[in-house]
């Protein structure tokens, strides 16, 4: 059997995008593994499969994979290459989708200037800190889910650490049972961020759009970032929208084409 794919990134976020509706397709998590491998296979960071919505008012539902063949439960990146494609696919033809993840509802629109924005509604998400007793790392760190569990490390400079090194043992905390992805913040200004993200599953991102919801939610719960914040990862940067009265959370940046092909099951 082929498989028609599309690769896309979100700021160097890499997927590979599988119409599921168009097409019959059900990859195992093997088969996963194998197209996302970067040296035997396609490569990419995470597998987006879109699939008719599940209910009547959502116009698709789609399933977000690591490349460790893991399904997991959200991705802002990703959630902007699925508006994207489905847009220039022809599947949907209208400029603001609803679409339904294991996470929840979202709300993709699609901006004249070529952006993407995500309302991801209302975020009411519990934020603990945890004090780390280990040599060598952060002292603390925020836990905070958005769907997905997400850990939030304040440090002085990014460019100074080991991201791997530090993320891994980070994600492996007791404090993440189901591990976590792990982003490093390095506050410039009240509405300026710097970020690297460890993702659980698939090591370190050129960039995490949930990571960066949850950098900017966390930030302003400390009393140190405004309501509007660009954050900035190595290929380029995000608007992340978070308003503590209503808690609603948006997040805006771009969605990226880069090849189309088909693979043989």
């Amino acid at each position: 059997m082929l498989v028609n794919f599309t690769k896309m990134h979100g700021l160097g976020n890499d997927f590979i995008v599988i119409d599921a509706i168009s097409q019959a397709i059900k990859l195992s998590a093997s088969q996963i593994k194998k197209i996302s491998n970067r040296h035997l296979g396609i490569g990419c960071d995470q597998v987006l499969i879109i699939e008719p919505p599940l209910r009547p008012d959502a116009d698709f539902y789609y399933r977000i994979y690591n490349c460790d063949g893991q399904e997991v439960e959200q991705c802002g990146n990703g959630a902007r290459c699925v508006a994207r494609f489905v847009v220039d696919a022809g599947l949907i033809n209208k400029a603001k989708v609803i679409a339904d993840c294991l996470a929840g509802r979202l709300i993709l629109s699609i901006r004249n200037n070529n952006l993407i924005n995500v309302d991801f509604g209302c975020i009411t998400a519990k934020i603990s800190k945890y004090i780390i007793d280990k040599p060598n790392l952060p002292t603390e760190i925020y836990s905070i889910s958005l769907g997905n569990p997400h850990g939030i490390c304040m440090i002085p400079n990014i460019a100074a650490i080991p991201i791997a090194e530090w993320g891994k043992e980070l994600s492996l905390l007791p404090c993440f049972p189901e591990q976590a992805n792990i982003t490093f913040m390095q506050i410039i200004d009240p509405e300026h961020i710097k970020l690297q993200t460890f993702e659980r599953g698939a090591n370190v991102t050129l960039a995490c759009g949930s990571g960066a919801c949850a950098a900017v939610i966390v930030g302003q719960h400390l009393d140190m970032l405004n309501q509007t914040v660009t954050a900035t990862f190595t290929c380029g940067e995000l608007t992340i929208s978070f308003d503590k009265n209503s808690s609603n959370l948006q997040m805006c940046g771009p969605a990226t084409s880069v090849f189309i092909g088909r693979f043989r099951i």
